[in-house]
């Protein structure tokens, strides 16, 4: 296997310079191409070709190779294939908004969460990512806005930096808790992302919430919480046999007090098939969006509704924009703050629930 340089240290890499019979401060050219996001080392121009053939043989530069890119058909939104040094696989996301350039990194290679409309879970969890594998995906999509395509929505040219980062790619982010705060903190240290910028999603890792608690930072907090009640979110979401709905809004109520941040519900409709063949609306009932408004009643918090993204293996179907807007209006007359995501990508797989452990589909 080869040597990845993006996870030595300072120490460690002058010293594999040195082996490689090298002067020294050739290192220091080295990490300030790696800090970049340099994707192979034929792009370290300030490197000499020879060293540059040396390096080829016995090393990486980044925890990730990129495997296969996809690009929207509105230029907007670019999905990465990452390959990782055991041959397991993640995708990555990076989306260019009006607002800046948003990247949707994963956590785990897999995810065992086993929610029944996701397509995450599918195969199961392989391991959990690194705090280096998950910031090179940033690095990855920074190359990218510097040197790749892609259309900013507000037609800048130097709209090329990352600027916001959500952790809602394949895995579950709190069961890797320790190895997300590390990336995260290194996102905040050496990118200059605020912490207000950075959102990690949950499907409801009690323990996990607490633990971000203790760390104290001002992130943003989102649950997946897809259902207004137990019952439901147990058939469509296992996690919930564990850690029930009041549990998982209390400590995230803990965890938006703390910061006095704004708690993101987010709620895929899902539509269902049934016997005769026909499409009923599954999440999609007054009953449904009554009770949800009746659960989130005096809290400081904004539904995500997120019409269900198609994902082959899964007997759902996506609900009607009438229903949508129907399930939306409901929750704003009841006093909830509410929107509906626009969805980016889904011509190519890289929508919400659409992420895969491998390129089996979209790529």
């Amino acid at each position: 296997m080869k040597q990845i340089l993006f996870s030595l240290t300072d120490s460690e890499l002058e010293q594999f310079i040195i082996d490689l019979g090298e002067p020294k401060f050739r290192a220091k050219q080295i990490r300030d191409w790696l800090l970049r996001g340099a994707p192979d080392f034929s792009v370290m121009k300030n490197i000499p070709t020879p060293l540059r053939d040396k390096l080829n043989e016995t090393a990486q530069t980044l925890p990730v190779t990129i495997t296969k890119k996809l690009e929207s058909v509105d230029g907007q939104t670019t999905k990465f294939l990452l390959g990782l040094h055991d041959k397991e696989q993640i995708e990555c996301v990076l989306m260019r908004t009006s607002y800046g350039n948003s990247v949707c990194v994963s956590s785990q290679a897999g995810c065992a969460m086993g929610c029944k409309f996701c397509a995450s879970t599918l195969l199961g969890l392989k391991r959990n990512l690194t705090a280096d594998e998950i910031f090179a995906q940033i690095l990855v999509a920074q190359w990218e806005l510097r040197h790749g395509g892609g259309t900013s929505p507000n037609g800048d040219p130097n709209n090329n930096d990352v600027s916001h980062i959500v952790v809602m790619g394949t895995g579950e982010p709190l069961q890797n808790t320790q190895n997300v705060i590390g990336f995260m903190e290194r996102a905040n240290r050496d990118m200059n992302i605020g912490w207000r910028r950075i959102t990690v999603s949950t499907c409801g890792i009690v323990p996990g919430i607490y633990e971000l608690i203790s760390w104290g930072r001002p992130i943003n907090l989102a649950i997946s919480l897809h259902a207004p009640n137990d019952e439901l979110r147990s058939e469509i979401m296992p996690i919930n046999n564990k850690y029930k709905i009041s549990e998982v809004l209390n400590a995230a109520d803990e965890f938006t007090n703390l910061h006095n941040r704004q708690l993101m519900i987010e709620y895929i409709l899902l539509g269902k098939k049934n016997d005769l063949g026909e499409t009923e609306l599954y999440n999609c009932t007054p009953e449904h969006a009554e009770s949800l408004s009746k659960l989130l009643t005096g809290k400081n918090c904004m539904v995500n509704l997120i019409p269900w993204n198609a994902v082959d293996e899964r007997d759902f179907a996506s609900p009607s924009g009438n229903a949508v807007h129907r399930f939306q209006d409901i929750l704003i007359k009841n006093g909830i703050h509410t929107r509906i995501r626009r969805e980016r990508g889904t011509d190519i797989g890289s929508a919400c629930g659409q992420l895969r452990l491998n390129d089996k589909k979209g790529l």
